[in-house]
């Protein structure tokens, strides 16, 4: 399957190395390989696997080859120094590319600096864009296809719903057990399970850890440093609300959505609420990873409870508000509010089933399913 980032890590690689990040099974490896079916004598190794370790921390790679594929080096101690020296001493023309599933910068204090010497690019999961264009399908029955399945590249592709929801249950329960352990300590491992699957049931709403951690029978502190490690292992991502100073907006309850939209344990609202979060957030990466942009997604909630589902701003302005809806085409009174209170923004009120797109007055009522497709990635 293309994928819409592929061009631009081929741009990138012609200039710096490319470190390519993202959940596990979302498909870099595949990517990888595409990429190396066109550079002949391109070479692979992946740290987990022992004799490609071993070539690895000897340096003894075919220097010849034009494309240098790294997976996993995050999980080598000092990697940081290593690649930068290898960045430094590789052959003159030779690509490099570097691909995790654990956010190489979460955990990671090293002394060596990298700036410069990298661009930085994320593999989200499969896109409405992406589905409809591989294959040929409109872009609601795209839509309806990942609602049910997810975005990661197995189950979409799977026969069967049965494959899929198979694959689901075995990587949800590996990443827990095995993957966690590279940040945390082996008893704390069932207590993470725990928080993940309540964290199932708790999309789109704002995150109390206090009470669950009542629940638990833990600190609020240990499940702040459980969420973060959950960040770093690409399965939720975590939404906090608009404000212009950063440090009030970190204080107030985030909210929480899964990187694999059928991990959502709730009905097709929230199923539909987190793929239009994977979605945007994908876009914002984009945007941040290829020119730099100060782009972040939020959401707003006042204190009288007006809430909008989410919010994209560049810098400290808002540019869009987005409130998600199955089929509701009365205009939402919050966004209404909103959009006359930060008229620099698009106010768009996006439906899951939309029978006639209208504007009233500065709310746009859109289908979901093309304007997600037309979305860059």
């Amino acid at each position: 399957m293309k994928r819409a980032i592929d061009p631009q890590i081929r741009r990138d690689l012609q200039q710096k190395m490319v470190l390519l990040t993202g959940p596990r099974q979302v498909g870099k490896t595949t990517l990888s390989q595409q990429l190396l079916a066109e550079f002949a004598g391109g070479q692979y190794l992946n740290f987990d696997v022992a004799a490609h370790r071993a070539v690895i921390q000897a340096q003894s790679w075919r220097h010849s080859a034009p494309l240098l594929v790294l997976d996993e080096i995050h999980k080598m101690p000092d990697w940081k120094n290593w690649l930068k020296g290898v960045v430094d001493g590789r052959a003159p023309g030779q690509a490099v590319l570097v691909t995790g599933s654990a956010r190489m910068d979460t955990f990671r204090q090293t002394g060596a600096s990298l700036a410069g010497r990298y661009f930085r690019l994320r593999l989200h999961p499969v896109s409405v864009r992406e589905w409809s264009e591989a294959s040929q399908v409109s872009p609601q029955k795209a839509l309806t296809h990942l609602l049910s399945r997810g975005g990661f590249p197995e189950p979409v592709l799977a026969g069967t719903e049965a494959e899929a929801q198979r694959w689901r249950a075995d990587y949800f329960a590996g990443l827990v057990r095995e993957d966690v352990l590279e940040f945390s300590r082996l008893h704390e491992v069932n207590a993470m399970r725990l928080f993940a699957e309540m964290l199932r049931s708790r999309v789109g709403s704002p995150l109390s850890l206090a009470s669950i951690a009542r629940d638990l029978q833990l600190s609020p502190v240990t499940l702040g440093r459980y969420l973060d490690i959950l960040e770093a292992l690409f399965i939720v991502f975590v939404v906090r609300p608009w404000h212009r100073n950063i440090a009030r907006a970190t204080l107030q309850a985030p909210k929480v959505y899964f990187y694999d939209t059928g991990l959502v344990l709730g009905d097709e609202g929230l199923r539909f609420e987190n793929l239009v979060a994977c979605h945007l957030l994908k876009n914002v990466h984009w945007q941040q990873d290829t020119r730099g942009a100060a782009t972040d997604l939020h959401y707003i909630r006042t204190k009288d409870d007006a809430e909008v589902d989410f919010c994209l701003s560049e810098g400290d302005t808002l540019t869009h508000l987005v409130e998600c809806k199955l089929a509701d085409a009365k205009p939402h009174r919050a966004l209404s509010r909103f959009a006359a209170q930060w008229p620099q923004a698009k106010a768009m009120q996006l439906l899951r089933d939309c029978p006639v797109e209208a504007d009233i007055g500065r709310l746009q009522l859109r289908e979901a399913a093309p304007w997600l497709a037309a979305l860059p990635v």
